[in-house]
């Protein structure tokens, strides 16, 4: 019997994914283990590795497809002395199985929806949709339509850089995506008379002409990545109880030390004031441990180790990286594998247990010129710390006014399961181990 190829669930919150290439062809002998294809989810791209051996009888969805839903057939293996010509049938009763079962999974969700909404939403992703079954390359071609530019988020980056307008660009990517290699061929795009660049935006999406009451819009389609941010910070803004705490840090000390140790290390090696900062947090959750849980239904988990989870912005949206068990590791150490994280996520690389997890999570704007703002907490865990960037002020020591690096730390916590005293407690451990930084090394 043929053996079903299907979208895999690659994260929990996958509900779709973009099947980015094929490492077969059809008619390619396949084995356990042999790497078939690649796949865009909500976080990063993944390669997915054949669990049978056989023949690839036939691709469904071709490289390039996007939006393929969790359990949609997207290819079949034929097994040793099987023929072509089963796949036919074997596609019609795999789409005729399902419908069965979809039409209990919907009067299941309706009843589970009454109960508990979130149980709910989880139910549509173990079952694929027939339609895309059944006429796979037809569906996902004509969800493509409407004028939208296709191009990889580093094509876009680039041609934003370098002044070129990607409507000029023929693609070479699956299906005509415009990838870098298409970038570094085209030429650059053209200065002004003053010798300002003038920069051809263009637009993504459908433009939607003015109705009179807002301007002229394009319609930009919500990547898998958007959709489950927006879902999960509604979901925290609704139903977790956020409070908020600051606290200012003279970080002078830090900066000397960062420079100090910087001055004998590579250029690669060197120590972000981001290194400093997520130690701290790892020893100051060790410190107060009532900081470092997440609310569940009936009990509270506090966690035994600081699994500090950081933002990075990306092409589209933002992933959290793990730094697992900080508090037991060095500056250097922690310095190497957030710079090894957040080169795996820029470049959609990340593995699950990569991003998926966590304990506690940091937000640092600095770099970016802000001095102060509040995060959202980033559901299960039960705080985040917003760090903006050091200014210099003018603060007051034993009656005399001198000039200091300040740093705001804002404190979100979910009070379900943080008191504000606890909350309290942890910003000023936080900042003794930033304003004396010998102390992170102890």
């Amino acid at each position: 019997m043929p053996v079903k190829i299907l979208m895999p669930a690659l994260s929990p919150t996958m509900a779709e994914g973009n099947l980015v290439k094929w490492h077969k062809k059809q008619g390619d002998a396949v084995k356990a283990g042999d790497l078939l294809a690649e796949i865009e989810t909500d976080k990063a791209t993944m390669e997915v590795e054949a669990v049978d051996e056989g023949t690839l009888g036939r691709i469904l969805v071709p490289a390039g497809t996007e939006d393929v839903p969790v359990n949609a057939l997207i290819g079949v293996l034929l097994e040793e002395g099987e023929e072509e010509g089963s796949i036919d049938s074997f596609v019609e009763k795999f789409a005729a199985s399902i419908q069965p079962a979809e039409s209990k999974i919907e009067a299941t969700e309706s009843k589970v929806s009454s109960k508990n909404a979130e149980s709910a939403q989880a139910v549509p992703a173990m079952v694929a949709t027939p339609t895309h079954v059944a006429s796979p390359a037809v569906t996902f071609a004509a969800q493509q339509q409407g004028g939208r530019i296709h191009a990889s988020p580093l094509a876009k980056r680039l041609a934003h850089e370098r002044n070129i307008n990607l409507a000029t660009i023929q693609g070479s990517g699956p299906r005509g995506r415009i990838v870098k290699a298409d970038i570094d061929k085209a030429p650059a795009g053209t200065q002004t008379s003053s010798g300002i660049s003038q920069r051809q935006r263009v637009p993504e999406g459908p433009v939607v002409e003015s109705d009179g009451l807002f301007p002229a819009y394009e319609e930009i389609k919500l990547t898998n990545m958007r959709k489950v941010i927006a879902r999960r910070l509604q979901e925290s803004k609704q139903t977790v109880p956020h409070f908020y705490l600051t606290i200012e840090c003279e970080i002078d000390d830090l900066l000397k030390a960062r420079a100090q140790l910087n001055a004998s290390l590579e250029k690669d090696a060197k120590l972000s004031v981001n290194d400093f900062i997520i130690r701290a947090c790892a020893l100051a959750l060790r410190d107060v441990p009532d900081a470092n849980a997440s609310f569940a239904e009936n009990h509270v988990k506090r966690f035994l180790t600081s699994d500090v989870s950081v933002a990075v912005a990306i092409d589209g949206g933002l992933v959290t990286p793990i730094i697992r068990q900080a508090e037991s590791k060095s500056l250097y150490q922690i310095s190497a594998e957030a710079k090894h994280l957040i080169q795996k996520a820029r470049a959609g690389k990340l593995a699950p247990e990569e991003f998926q997890g966590g304990t506690f999570s940091l937000s640092n704007l600095g770099m970016y010129g802000i001095t102060s703002f509040q995060a959202v907490v980033n559901p299960p865990q039960g705080c985040i710390l917003a760090v903006g960037a050091g200014v210099e002020k003018p603060v007051v020591r034993n009656g005399n006014i001198s000039i200091a690096t300040v740093m705001e730390c804002s404190l979100s916590a979910d009070h379900r399961v943080v008191d504000g005293a606890v909350a309290a407690e942890f910003l000023k451990a936080l900042k003794v181990y930033i304003t004396q930084p010998i102390k992170l090394f102890a």
